[in-house]
């Protein structure tokens, strides 16, 4: 998608403040370059006759003439700069927004091909560099070349012969400006890497800071981050470095033409073909001249700092997500039956590297299934396939007794609940928290969710009760608590499938008994699957299913798994004597 693309499509509402600012600009621009023209007339012919009569009203007049013209041309600059201001910070919010309601549509193997630290640069630094370059834009595309064409028509009608001189200065800027874009362009992509890599070392450090100071490894961080920061300082400079000739070259051939035009201008005075306001007039067009040559210069020069931006901006909005609904999507889920024929997956979407290796499972709903298993033989994964946040390598899952891939996304997750065991809550108030089950659950519903998940208790311990803040990411609660809201959260969606992936590992026996039993009693007819690493969480299921390295072990009572699983035998035995 090119820069043009992204302006026409993103610009929205704001477009008419962004066709608004060249149109200011073309007024600044008439009045600057009429001001030489006051300026000679006012040497050439004014203040001549002024000497002679003695009268300084033709003065006055040029001079009142060319005191309103500035004003005017201020007052053009000013709405030119307010509507580019507000034509590019609309845009940049439009823009922000589509990226951002893009990413609310990934899959997770999309999100995991960008990063999320990648994602975070995308929506911030390179969304205000193609910002600032469309405020740039729409200021200096319009005005510059106009600039440029009306200093050089009234130049030429001043003065033809000195014109030559543009002959030699444009050529050796336009070869300056190529030269810089080509050498520029690749140290700006490699900078904006550089940034994600930052942004990750940021981000993982504010994630898990508690682990870092645990270990006490903050000193590690401090030199893992400073590397980072010089690398993107070293990439900065040496991009910039490049760019910062610009300057330098065209502050060189201004300087450069004006004292040829000094010079020859000086020697037709002399000869008597030139009078001295012409000059002036010439010399201030001139400066014109280079000075939009000069604007254009780093208009390219921002069009070459945004181009690695308006790459990576593209790439998220033209990513096609993996998973999206069908056209003509189910959007009722029958009930919470669940039906793995055959399913295999692999993170990849290859064949050759399975996660998930032939599963073959019929869950009737109402049903609760109790899923064990050892580290790494996809527990997770499994329950992930339910809700489509990943989509079966080969074979189909049935939901309700349709395909998953054959329902609107947001109605089959809107009927899974999911708690895991790495929970997550948002800022805001507990009762902010828990309403995202349910936006309009009442505050009965609410506290009846939290008593089910023994949460009530604790909440009102609190000062504030269920208006308690909690902080970024639930720094004010426990894990346990955590658990336990996250649970109260999941009863207030009243899905027809609940999942708890280990999600009582760090509450108690007891409260553990009190959760499932509320389950048990409240949800009746809500399909329950739960992943422990305790069989007391799951002995007294209808089923539970073994895992083992992505394959189905066995699936059986409680009673018939003691009888024939080894796997399931070894797991309890080995608890109980923890117990004893």
């Amino acid at each position: 998608m090119k820069f043009t693309q992204i302006m026409q499509n993103y610009a929205g509402s704001y477009k008419k403040y962004l066709i608004l600012c060249p149109v200011a600009m073309i007024g600044e621009v008439a009045m600057e370059t009429t001001i030489p023209l006051m300026t000679a007339k006012l040497i050439n012919e004014a203040i001549p006759r002024s000497q002679e009569s003695g009268e300084i009203s033709q003065v006055l007049l040029f001079g009142g003439l060319m005191v309103l013209m500035a004003l005017a041309s201020m007052g053009f600059g000013m709405l030119g700069s307010y509507f580019s201001s507000k034509g590019a910070y609309g845009f940049g919010r439009n823009l922000r927004q589509a990226l951002f309601e893009k990413v609310q549509h990934f899959s997770f193997k999309n999100i995991d091909h960008f990063s999320t630290a990648s994602l975070v640069t995308r929506l911030t630094t390179d969304v205000n560099q193609v910002q600032s370059t469309v405020m740039m834009v729409v200021r200096m595309a319009v005005r510059s070349p106009i600039m440029f064409i009306m200093a050089l028509v009234l130049a030429l009608r001043l003065q033809p012969s000195l014109v030559v001189i543009l002959a030699v200065a444009i050529p050796i800027l336009a070869v300056c400006i190529v030269v810089i874009m080509r050498l520029a362009f690749p140290r700006f992509q490699i900078m904006m890497k550089k940034y994600d890599k930052l942004n990750s070392s940021v981000q993982e450090n504010l994630i898990a800071i508690r682990v870092v100071k645990a270990f006490v490894r903050s000193q590690y961080e401090k030199e893992k981050f400073a590397a980072s920061t010089d690398d993107v300082t070293a990439t900065q400079r040496a991009a910039e470095k490049i760019v910062l000739w610009n300057g330098p070259i065209m502050t060189i051939l201004m300087n450069a033409s004006i004292v040829a035009v000094l010079y020859l201008g000086g020697m037709r005075i002399v000869e008597g073909s030139m009078a001295y306001g012409d000059l002036s007039a010439f010399i201030t067009y001139i400066t014109q001249i280079l000075m939009a040559l000069m604007m254009l210069s780093f208009l390219f020069i921002g069009f070459v700092l945004s181009r690695a931006s308006v790459a990576r901006i593209s790439e998220v909005l033209e990513e096609q997500p993996d998973i999206a609904s069908p056209e003509s999507a189910e959007t009722n889920v029958e009930d919470g039956s669940i039906v793995f024929d055959h399913v295999d997956f692999s993170y990849q979407g290859d064949e050759g590297n399975l996660v998930l290796t032939d599963i073959s499972l019929r869950i009737a709903s109402g049903e609760t299934i109790g899923v064990i298993g050892g580290t790494g033989s996809a527990k997770t994964t499994l329950v992930s396939l339910i809700p489509r946040l990943y989509d079966v390598t080969r074979g189909k899952l049935l939901v309700g007794g349709k395909d998953v891939r054959a329902y609107d996304i947001h109605a089959l997750r809107d009927q899974v609940a999911m708690v895991l065991q790495k929970n997550v809550l948002f800022s805001g108030t507990i009762r902010e928290n828990l309403r995202w089950g349910d936006e309009h659950a009442t505050d009965e519903e609410i506290r009846a969710a939290c008593e089910s998940a023994a949460a009530h208790d604790f909440i009102m311990s609190f000062p504030d009760g269920y208006e308690t803040d909690l902080g970024q990411g639930g720094v004010n609660v426990s894990g346990g608590q955590k658990q336990r809201l996250c649970i109260a959260r999941a009863l207030l969606k009243k899905p027809k499938i609940m999942i708890l992936d280990d999600a009582t590992s760090a509450v108690d026996t007891a409260t553990d008994a009190r959760i499932r039993q509320a389950l048990r009693t409240q949800m009746p007819d809500t399909t329950k699957i739960i992943i422990a690493q305790r069989i007391a969480s799951v002995m007294e299921a209808d089923h539970i299913l073994v895992l083992d390295d992505g394959k189905v072990s066995d699936f059986g009572t409680h009673d018939e798994l003691m009888k024939r699983s080894e796997i399931y035998r070894e797991v309890y035995t080995s608890q109980q004597k923890g117990v004893a």
